[in-house]
């Protein structure tokens, strides 16, 4: 399992930049993170599960805290902070950034949903 060398908080472009022993790099946008999350809260409890999270195209980071020597605890700016990116999982993520963010396009699209966030008034 790669394990990083650096992980770097990106607030101004609201990214996490991570860079592991076997020579990848990856530029992680907070939103895409955020999408992303292991949390129950979009993973669900089981195959199959997983909510499609809208509306977060602006969301940023407050803070990247490690828990343990294995992962690291994100909070966003919309107060999400319960999940746990793991190494694996953040390296993952990275691997699979292009398919997975092409999913995450058209389960929004299927359900007439967008990334921005809804309007107020």
């Amino acid at each position: 399992m790669p394990t990083p060398t650096e992980i770097r908080l990106l607030r101004a472009e609201r990214a996490l930049e991570v860079a592991f022993d076997d020579g990848t790099r990856f530029h992680l946008p907070a939103e895409y993170l955020r999408v992303e999350s292991p949390s129950a809260e979009v993973q669900g409890h089981g195959p199959g599960q997983k909510v499609i999270i809208a509306g977060r195209r602006h969301v940023g980071i407050l803070s990247v805290e490690p828990v343990g020597h294995y992962a690291v605890r994100i909070t966003f700016d919309d107060l999400h902070d319960s999940g746990i990116y793991t190494w694996d999982h953040l390296h993952r993520l990275g691997v699979e950034q292009p398919r997975l963010w092409a999913e995450y396009e058209a389960a929004l699209a299927v359900r007439g949903l967008s990334r921005d966030p809804p309007r107020r008034g």
